[in-house]
């Protein structure tokens, strides 16, 4: 068993490093394996893997609390500085509504799928305490309204077991790459499926212009001055975040303890919650420029150390405990579905925006951009931009919905 963290550590990155230059190879090998296997869901179940089998002991590592207190919220930061309102608006009301409806799904689809399994078979949804079946549930509304970076804010709020929680990543990224090989597949005939919708997609062909100018026009190659700027943009946030958070817990936890129910008395959430508004305030400002040199590609390489740090605590033994969970998670992947073709057939909005939007709240931006490149590669900043968005707001939707869910629960 390896136990020095600087090894450890080490040791993911290689890992991390070897995923990312396969999944980029050309080689037909390659390629037809990641077809199969999402280069996510090895982040994930490698480092389970070495937990698994006694290689490394992610319940004694530091690791995850360090990369959990200090990357999370300046990652969030780096997602969230980077929103462009004025190219969000270019998109028109169509893309935001897809995008909002989607998350609408999401909220509404996780309670009522919990709620049908729940009247079908108790047992699935049994649980107590930290085995309680919501809060892991509650990890899975904040990926699919954000990214994983807002799953990792909602599990250290409701704190659901290592067990449940290795369950509750299984069924995230399993049913979440099903649904964008259906939204990849729809790409392919979205022709045919815009007629049946009634929706007129010539506005694509606008947008798609007006992307490739901006980016072209915008991207700089970033200098050691903007890696400081962007190091203080997400660090700095990060310690007003947690400087407040500590004077905000302590604060309700002795005036309105009856808040702990709801979490409200939970550091991390505040911290998490603090950073997200700072981002999206310095959006509003010039700082919004380091976009340009970064921000986001930054804070995709957080989250994948993130990831890398979460899957090391997993137990993967434990994934096969409930498989009824793959049913809640069916369940709400097409409640959500549902919901947002009938009101993409009710507006008549193209299935671009209904693919993008959806694949921006189940899949974060690499996977929206992916799906919107489907389509055509230069619009896979679309992709990135409503991708954002769902971070901006996924640890708020992910949290409403927990609760929710909490109650349906305990109901």
């Amino acid at each position: 068993m390896i136990t020095n963290d600087a090894v450890v550590l080490g040791l993911l990155m290689l890992i991390l490093a070897a995923i990312f230059y396969t999944a980029s190879m050309d080689n037909i090998g390659w390629k037809r394996f990641y077809a199969v296997v999402p280069p996510l869901l090895l982040c994930y179940f490698i480092p389970g893997l070495l937990n698994s089998f006694g290689i490394v002991n992610g319940a004694t590592s530091q690791l995850y609390p360090v990369i959990s207190k200090y990357f999370l919220p300046a990652c969030l930061v780096f997602f969230t500085i980077g929103m462009d309102w004025r190219s969000l608006s270019r998109l028109g009301p169509k893309a935001l509504i897809a995008m909002l409806v989607g998350t609408l799904g999401i909220m509404v689809g996780g309670p009522f799928a919990l709620w049908l399994v729940g009247l079908i078979s108790p047992e699935t949804v049994a649980g107590e305490g930290a085995d309680a079946v919501w809060r892991g549930l509650a990890t899975i509304a904040g990926s699919w309204i954000g990214g994983g970076a807002n799953q990792t804010a909602l599990r250290e709020v409701f704190q659901p077991s290592d067990a449940l929680f290795s369950q509750m990543v299984a069924v995230d990224v399993l049913i979440a790459e099903l649904w964008m090989a259906f939204l990849i597949y729809g790409a392919g005939i979205a022709t045919r499926i815009d007629r049946w919708l009634g929706a007129d997609s010539s506005q694509i062909e606008e947008i798609k212009q007006h992307l490739d100018i901006q980016h072209n026009a915008n991207e700089k190659a970033p200098a050691v001055r903007d890696y400081i700027l962007l190091a203080a943009a997400g660090f700095g946030a990060t310690g007003i975040a947690h400087f407040l958070a500590d004077m905000i817990t302590p604060y309700l936890s002795k005036n309105y303890p009856f808040l702990d129910k709801y979490s409200l008395t939970s550091t991390f959430f505040w911290v998490v919650t603090i950073a997200t508004f700072i981002g999206i305030a310095l959006s509003l400002t010039p700082v919004r420029k380091l976009e340009h040199v970064g921000a986001s590609k930054l804070g995709s390489v957080f989250l994948y150390v993130l990831v890398a740090t979460i899957g090391m605590q997993m137990d993967l033994g434990a994934v096969a405990g409930n498989p009824g969970l793959f049913a809640i998670g069916l369940i709400w992947i097409l409640t959500h579905a549902v919901i947002l073709i009938l009101v993409c057939k009710w507006l008549k909005i193209p299935f671009f925006f209904l693919a993008v939007g959806s694949q921006a709240n189940v899949g974060g931006s690499a996977s929206a951009s992916v799906v919107a490149a489907a389509f055509h590669p230069s619009l896979a900043t679309v992709g990135v931009l409503l991708a954002i968005l769902g971070y901006a707001i996924g640890t708020y939707g992910g949290y409403l919905t927990a609760l929710v869910m909490q109650w349906v629960s305990e109901g």
